[in-house]
Formats: C-alpha cells, sequence, structure tokens
C-alpha cells in the first residue's frame, strides 16, 4: 500500500515499554562488541508481547505507517524501487560515475544504469563477500572494504576467526572499465581490516585513507594501539602496485576513554569514517568517541587542526558532512551501533541525532563550535531500528540542505542553514518490517545525485526519489560525473 501523509501532527508518540527501555539501556552502556558496530549477521531480536502490541496500536490509530507501507511527504515523489537480486546480504554504501550506480552488500557489490532513474537497470553483481563492502569509484577503479575476518583475500574466501594470524580484512580493488564484467587486480591487507574508506584522488595516484578500528590482543593483526588510520597509495596505472604507506597516529594521548571516566560513550581505538574535500584540504573524521579536523594538504601526513568530545549525547561519533562553504560539519551520532530503536520519546531528540558544528577561525586555528542537535521526529516503533546514518549534501547556493538516510526512519531532506535552528522539509520512509522484533531495515544511504535522491535500502533494495521543492529545486542543475559522498566535490567551482 501506498499513501501520501503530511499530517504535521505526525510527532513523536508518547511511552515506552520498559522492555524496550531495557535494551536500550544495554546497548549505550556497552561499547562495540565486535569489530563493527553496523549490523552483521544477526539483524532481529524477539520482543516481548506488549511492544509488539503498542506497534500494532500505532498502526491502527495512524499514528505510524503499516506494515512495509510507503508515506513520504507532499514534495517527495517515489519513482523506483529494485529490489534484492542475486546478493542477498544486507544493501550498504552507494557510489556514483556518469550514467552508473555502485551499490555495496555484504556479499558483494551491484553495477546500475540509471540513465533512466525511473526504471534503474542492473548491469552486473560481484559476488565478493566481506562485510560491509564499503564501496568508492574513481576513472576505473573501483574500492571495496572488508571488515570482517576471512580465510584468504579472494572473492570465495570463507569466515575465519580473527585469532588465527592467516585471516585477511583491508581493500579490495576492482577494475571497472567493462560494466558488465569488472575485474579483480588488486588486495591490501590493513590493520583491523577496512570498516570504511575514503578516496582522495590525484591524476597519477588515488590515496585511500582506511578506517577501521576494535583492537584486541587476540588479534594477531589488530593488536592495540590502533589511534590512528591506514593510507594506501595506488597508482592509476598499475593498481595490482597498491600498498600502505603511512599509518598517521590521530590520538596521541589514545582518545576518549569512554566508560567508566565517559558513560555511555564509545571508547576511541580508530575511526569509524572520515569525508574529506580536497578543493579545501580538509577532512572531518568521525572517531567512535572523537569529531576531528585535519588537513590534507599532504595526503600521506594528515594534520590535525581540531578535536571535539560530546560525553553527553554522543554514543558513537558514526560519519561527518561538510556544507559547501566549508564553515560547518555535521557530524552523525550511531546511538546503540545501527541496531536499536532509538527514535522514541525514551532517547529523545538529543541523542541518535546530528550534531551541527561551526568551523570558526582561520587556518591551524580553526576550531569545531558545537550550535545544535537534528533529529527526525516521525513516530517510529519500538521495533523500528532508527539511527542517523548516511546521507549528502544537496548543492544549492546560499543553503545548506542535506538529504539523509535514518534506518527504518526512512529518508529525511533537512535544511541546517541556520546551525542553531535545523528543520525537515521533506521525507520518504516504509512502515515497519514487522512488530514482533527488532529489526535492521530502512536506508543504509541516501545521496542526492544529478537531480535525484538515490537510497539503498538494507532490505527493501535500491529506491529513487525526486524532490520538488522551491529550496531544493536549484540543485537540479547542478551536474556531477562522478560522486563517493565522502569525497565530498566543490559543486560550484569545477
Amino acid at each position: 500500500m501506498i499513501s501520501l501523509r503530511t499530517n504535521p501532527a505526525r510527532r513523536r508518540r508518547l511511552g515506552v515499554v520498559a522492555a524496550a527501555a531495557g535494551l536500550l539501556a544495554t546497548l549505550l552502556t556497552a561499547g562495540p562488541a565486535a569489530a563493527s558496530p553496523d549490523p552483521g549477521d544477526t539483524s532481529t531480536a524477539r520482543t516481548d508481547a506488549s511492544t509488539a502490541q503498542q506497534a500494532e496500536a500505532a498502526i491502527r490509530s495512524g499514528e505510524i505507517p503499516g506494515v512495509d507501507e510507503v508515506v513520504h511527504s507532499g514534495n517527495i515523489t517515489h519513482l523506483a524501487n529494485v529490489p534484492k537480486d542475486a546478493l542477498k546480504g544486507l544493501n550498504t554504501d552507494l557510489a556514483f560515475q556518469g550514467k552508473y550506480a555502485y551499490a555495496g552488500n555484504y556479499d558483494g557489490f551491484r553495477i546500475f544504469d540509471i540513465s533512466n532513474p525511473k526504471s534503474p537497470r542492473t548491469v552486473s553483481q560481484v559476488l565478493c563477500p566481506g562485510s560491509q563492502n564499503d564501496i568508492s569509484v574513481s576513472g576505473d577503479l573501483l574500492f571495496l572494504s572488508t571488515d570482517s575476518s576471512r580465510s584468504d583475500d579472494s572473492c570465495t574466501s570463507t569466515t575465519q576467526p580473527a585469532t588465527e594470524k592467516s585471516s585477511w580484512e583491508g581493500m579490495k580493488v576492482f577494475d571497472i572499465s567493462d560494466k558488465r564484467n569488472p575485474k579483480y587486480v588488486a588486495a591490501v591487507e590493513t590493520a583491523c581490516g577496512s570498516h570504511t574508506h575514503t578516496l582522495v584522488p590525484e591524476r597519477r595516484n588515488v590515496y585511500v585513507y582506511v578506517s577501521s578500528y576494535s583492537p584486541s590482543e587476540a588479534f594477531p593483526d589488530c593488536r592495540p594501539p590502533h589511534d590512528g588510520i591506514s593510507v594506501i597509495k595506488v597508482p592509476r596505472s598499475a593498481p595490482e602496485k597498491a600498498a600502505v604507506v603511512n599509518f598517521p597516529v590521530l590520538f596521541p594521548d589514545g582518545g576518549n576513554p569512554g566508560a567508566p571516566t565517559n558513560p555511555g560513550v564509545s571508547r576511541t581505538t580508530g575511526c569509524h569514517d572520515i569525508t574529506v574535500l580536497p578543493s579545501k584540504d580538509l577532512a572531518a573524521g568521525a572517531c567512535m568517541g572523537d569529531g576531528l579536523l585535519f588537513s590534507i594538504e599532504d595526503p600521506e601526513n594528515p594534520r590535525i587542526i581540531d578535536r571535539v568530545q560530546d560525553n553527553v549525547n554522543f554514543a558513537f561519533w558514526h560519519s561527518a558532512t561538510f556544507n559547501q562553504k566549508t564553515d560547518k560539519v555535521v557530524f552523525t551520532d550511531e546511538l546503540g551501533g545501527g541496531g536499536a530503536a532509538t527514535c522514541n520519546d525514551e532517547v529523545g531528540p538529543d541523542r541518535g541525532a546530528n550534531g551541527i558544528y561551526d568551523i570558526v577561525g582561520r587556518g591551524d586555528h580553526r576550531k569545531l563550535v558545537f550550535r545544535s542537535y537534528f533529529k527526525i521526529d516521525r513516530p517510529q516503533a519500538d521495533t523500528e531500528v532508527c539511527v542517523a546514518h548516511n546521507g549528502s549534501i544537496i548543492p544549492v547556493k546560499g543553503r545548506d540542505l542535506m538529504v539523509q538516510a535514518w534506518y527504518q526512519g526512512g529518508v529525511s531532506v533537512w535544511d541546517f542553514t541556520d546551525s542553531s535552528r535545523p528543520k525537515e522539509i521533506g521525507y520518504f520512509e516504509r512502515g515497519p518490517v514487522t512488530t514482533d522484533a527488532v529489526t535492521t531495515a530502512g536506508p543504509w544511504s541516501a545521496y542526492y545525485y544529478n537531480g535525484y535522491i538515490y537510497s539503498n535500502d538494507i532490505a527493501k533494495g535500491l529506491d529513487v526519489l525526486k524532490i520538488d521543492d522551491r529550496r531544493t529545486d536549484p540543485a537540479k542543475r547542478v551536474r556531477l560525473d562522478e560522486l563517493n559522498v565522502q569525497t565530498q566535490p566543490d559543486y560550484f567551482d569545477r
């Protein structure tokens, strides 16, 4: 069923059952239990009957959409959905190049022809298991992250304990000059694997910043301290020669200690994600318990400019996005590790949210200054995993607009032109996948590319949306040849 809902009264519901609150408390006080707090092999957990009854009552009252019901604001049109096909794992990140979209999946990646956004067409699917298969493209090269311990670096590898020295995790590189037949050309093992990665492309080489974390003395290739990132240099003309060229230490003091010093905050043992703005030689790092601003003027040797913490409302610094003027950064908090229902009254509006920071000062004296939080206030069931996740700028001069994925909270379009008063201006979402289990589903990534919004839904596949709104319409005139959202372009100086 598809319906249109624009009722402004549809806001946070009241009351959260004790079982859901107890589950959340456990997630808040515990640090990441594995190498990745993002969803893994297990994506559902049973709840008690009262939680299911409450969700069903909210559906009957119209407070939340029905199971799998599609709803959206009046300025959003749902153009297409392409379900999963050969790759049955969890869908993850997206990258774009010309008329193609590249979609990561825990089992590999899929290439779509999006020349007709109303009818995306599958060009190829590559089976290459290795969570979470974070994906980027540059020229004829495609980059894929592996952050699960594998028996070897092949695409036919099997799972193997990280306690075994022969286990492999890291970066994979493919030649995509033939989109119908991508070829696996290189692999680089990195300390603690590659949870995410970020490209710093140059004419002859592509530098890759590899984010990973959660070391253990029991892991031969991932022992503490793990207080930096791996930098890989990939020659475009000889990608098989890709190699780690540096491991810059970003936290010489060890980073945020987490609990018990800072209860409910993840201890910093590396970075989760980094966003670079090459035209400004800047990067922003979301590093578990810390947020960073640093210079990438020398891409092999990034240099810290400023560092911030939020030990009151942020549990896990997950990702970062610059505005176009480079005077703001949006950091996201992945409260509950992408495995909890956090869009409810029990959690409130300031946790599991975006933190908006202004960049003040100049040069090496620049500082990150907190201004406000933004969190969707559309009600979500206690069975819906919902938290701030991956998004991108919508390029409009004079405005700071962003589209963002919120797992089962759907896709949100919001305005943070006024850093202190952000507001949602459009949305798209589905109702709960189920009412009887806490379920990881919904959009992992939602990005604006050449006039359309593309969302990779963890369970439902690729969605294509169109927004028609006077505030966002100027962005339709901005065209890109390539987009990796964590390598932000300068939209208006190209």
